[in-house]
């Protein structure tokens, strides 16, 4: 089969499209005929290679994947060949506490496809039963693949760990992102009001038609000044963060008093310089996040089949151009998601 594998860290020019052998399903698993994959920032992460993170290379890159069931093991008796299907981001050991109480993302030995772990960047793919989630007919297979890992980790980060409730405002960084064209989404769906942030009004209409009722170009403007101004000094009740070391000082600035931030990534630099002041004087609470479990995938089906959640996806390649697709996003110039089809 073909896979997009790295063997290397570097540039685009480290992506390679290798010919490899198809997994073989054990007796609990599920071999997967991929059609639609994307890309996350994720993946750059993993292809530039991150400090103090020793990955095991060669490495099949990707975290969301959906097509249809081509094998199963002998254990399998819920699922057959052609059976539309989409596959968990993440992966844990099943057993432990964590997993059997539905925070499988909390678990120790949780992995995230493509980065701890063989990705779904392939024409198969091979996933234990329980992370194999049905696909309905009326979801295709590009938007379910746009969807999975930035609305699970949306989902918790809003809702989960930050906690958001009717009428709060939210100020979302990098909304143009996969990441945050959901949390756009599933803020306004709990009846919040959504303060976009990106580096273009271009991007800004369309976070505007997404559902945002407030923008911030980033390029002109002072984030947290405008911040101030459009909610009459008073500050947003939950701050979306994701982009890490150049919005970190506008985040705490612009969090009210006893307001909550919460961070799930770092896409400008890990280095963010915390002012602690600001902190313990506004009463702030910061929440950390990954992921979220497995069981966040079948709300996001729900969603979509109710057309309350919808895929951004801003071009749709062949796998072929998977270097174009990962210069797309590392260079921003995406709204939503580039989809990879195989």
């Amino acid at each position: 089969m073909k896979a997009i594998r790295i063997r290397e860290h570097g540039g685009p020019d480290k992506l390679l499209i290798d010919e490899i052998d198809a997994p073989s399903p054990k007796s609990d698993e599920v071999t997967v005929k991929i059609a639609a994959t994307s890309v996350n920032h994720l993946d750059i992460w993993v292809r530039n290679g991150m400090r103090n993170l020793r990955l095991p290379l060669p490495m099949i890159l990707g975290s969301d994947g959906a097509g249809t069931v081509a094998d199963t093991g002998s254990e399998i008796t819920d699922m057959k060949p052609g059976d539309r299907v989409l596959v968990s981001p993440g992966r844990s050991c099943g057993k432990c506490e964590e997993c059997l109480s539905g925070r499988d993302n909390f678990c120790r030995e949780y992995r995230i496809l493509g980065e701890h772990c063989d990705g779904t960047d392939a024409e198969f793919v091979v996933a234990r039963r329980d992370n194999i989630i049905p696909l309905p007919p009326s979801i295709p297979f590009e938007d379910a693949a746009a969807s999975s890992l930035v609305f699970m980790t949306a989902y918790q980060m809003l809702v989960d760990r930050a906690g958001i409730r009717p009428l709060e405002e939210v100020l979302i960084l990098g909304a143009s992102s996969g990441i945050g064209t959901a949390a756009i989404q599933i803020a306004k769906l709990y009846g919040a009001r959504v303060i976009a942030v990106a580096g273009s009004d271009e991007k800004l209409e369309k976070a505007r038609m997404l559902g945002a009722d407030e923008t911030i170009n980033y390029t002109s403007e002072d984030i947290s000044d405008k911040v101030r101004k459009i909610t009459d000094k008073r500050g947003v009740d939950i701050v979306f963060e994701h982009t890490g070391q150049s919005t970190w000082g506008h985040s705490i600035l612009s969090a009210r008093r006893g307001g909550r931030i919460v961070t799930c990534g770092a896409t400008t630099g890990f280095e963010a310089v915390t002012d602690l002041r600001y902190v313990f004087s506004k009463q702030l609470s910061i929440f950390g996040s990954t992921m979220a479990g497995r069981s966040k995938l079948f709300t996001m089906i729900e969603l979509m089949e109710k057309k309350k959640f919808k895929a951004v996806i801003h071009s749709t390649l062949p796998y072929s151009e998977v270097r174009l697709a990962h210069s797309i996003v590392e260079n921003r110039e995406h709204f939503g998601k580039i989809v990879l089809t195989f």
